[in-house]
């Protein structure tokens, strides 16, 4: 029999050992750890079979060299790397993410953190990360596609359409699945459902660019059901000028929210007046297309202010959606929305809340849905192409989002049942890890001590 339940500290200082210096993967295991503790007290097989600290180790990490030629003939050397988590209840699955920032605790927090969003989904999928330190930025086409090639090398013994699943990321677009999956097919010569995010000209879904961004705002839309409010004239403060933060700034414009501001590594811009349908295509545009910076909208549309280097928390709005990247939302930044009486905080990005901001928000009155619920669209329609995939069949924009509709509100309910309080109220970051750690750990469970 194991020792009685640690207390969450005790168990933290025992994951921060085994692995040093690896700040953001201790964060995430605390984040579920700090619900699923008491949560075990009271269901002691979980305890008996070891299964949170089981969880808080991946099956394996897959690290390798990634060598490539730039176009002036210069040998570059990466590293790629790929984290499976778990796979309990199916194929491991999470994106490739192509950043500077890249490293190993930072994929592990991902793939940790994918599990339980894979699980709130309820389709087969574990979960996994990978990626490398390469930045795409600057790079030419011909130059991305020589890495992608060299990463596919061998990352492609690794991955399987009923093995593990990748898909993109930050910094891993159409453009990078296709260089990917084209290597793919070329070194095993096999057309398959390996990847998610491709193109539809070649069996990707068509929403999936939109369905992260999307997702968050029919989370959202759920939580403020459950107040009788609704999105119509919300004021919205949101970071990221990525697919999530120009799908999410869509998809709240068509419901007459007024969004204030969009950013990207320079800092945010203010528009007083409104981000539009027009504003927004074209910023669409810079970004995607030209690739462009985020402060060049302030020259653009009269009104608009860039702050160069800020964060846009401090503007006063009704909703908030953090949908850069992981730990932008510190705590200065939370007292500031809450001091302008935020209505709904609801993160878009991973993890993008610090700890401290994260339990500012939970110990407030206001709605705050944490990123392995409410960004789960995105992987919810990976999911979805996986199944399209297999069946050799390809499903219309409207059914996909229909059936992204009801994932989303699937979701927020389970997130509700495992989340409400003896008074009714809702924590919806203890209802999401309690919801996705109870489905993998009954698989884990009925499979014993493997």
């Amino acid at each position: 029999m194991p020792d009685k339940i640690p207390d969450l500290e005790t168990f933290i200082e025992g994951v921060r050992k085994r692995n040093p210096g690896q700040d953001e993967f201790v964060q995430a295991v605390e984040d579920v750890a700090q619900d699923i503790i008491p949560f075990v007290a009271d269901h002691p097989e979980y305890h008996e079979a070891e299964i949170l600290r089981r969880l808080a180790e991946p099956d394996r990490i897959v690290s390798f060299r990634v060598c490539w030629e730039d176009d002036d003939g210069n040998v570059r050397v990466e590293r790629g790397w790929r984290v499976q988590n778990n796979n309990a209840v199916g194929p491991y699955k999470g994106g490739l993410r192509f950043s500077e920032n890249v490293n190993e605790s930072v994929l592990k927090f991902l793939a940790f953190e994918q599990t339980f969003k894979n699980s709130l989904t309820g389709l087969p999928m574990g979960g996994g990360k990978g990626g490398s330190n390469f930045n795409p930025k600057g790079k030419s086409d011909r130059e991305v596609m020589r890495f992608c090639q060299s990463f596919m090398s061998e990352l492609f013994r690794h991955i399987g359409p009923d093995r593990d699943v990748p898909a993109g990321d930050i910094g891993v677009g159409t453009r990078e699945i296709g260089y990917l999956f084209g290597q793919y097919k070329k070194l095993t010569g096999r057309w398959e459902g390996v990847l998610t995010g491709k193109a539809s000209e070649y069996g990707g879904s068509k929403l999936r660019t939109e369905a992260t961004g999307y997702g968050v705002v029919y989370f959202l839309r759920e939580m403020l059901k459950d107040r009788d409010e609704g999105l119509e004239d919300k004021s919205a403060v949101i970071s990221g000028s990525g697919n999530v933060a120009l799908h999410a700034a869509e998809k709240l414009i068509g419901e007459g929210a007024k969004v204030l501001t969009l950013s990207d590594s320079d800092g945010f811009i203010h528009d007083p007046d409104g981000i539009d349908e027009e504003k927004l295509d074209w910023v669409k545009t810079l970004k995607i297309e030209k690739r462009g910076r985020i402060s060049d909208y302030a020259d653009k549309f009269d009104g608009a202010e860039f702050h160069e280097g800020k964060a846009p928390w401090a503007v006063d709005c009704d909703i908030s959606l953090p949908c850069a990247t992981q730990n932008e939302l510190d705590d200065g930044g939370a007292k500031a929305l809450l001091d302008n009486d935020v209505m709904a905080v609801v993160e878009g990005a991973n993890m993008p809340s610090t700890a401290d901001a994260s339990a500012r928000f939970r110990k407030s009155d206001i709605l705050f849905g944490p990123a392995k619920a409410a960004n789960a669209g995105g992987v919810a329609v990976s999911g979805l192409e996986m199944s399209q995939n297999s069946e050799r069949v390809s499903w219309d924009h409207e059914k996909l989002d229909t059936m992204l509709t009801g994932l989303m509100q699937d979701i927020h309910d389970k997130c509700v049942e495992s989340g409400t309080d003896d008074d009714g109220n809702v924590d919806y970051v203890r209802g999401a890890n309690i919801a996705g750690f109870r489905k993998v750990a009954d698989a884990m469970l009925a499979f014993g001590v493997v």
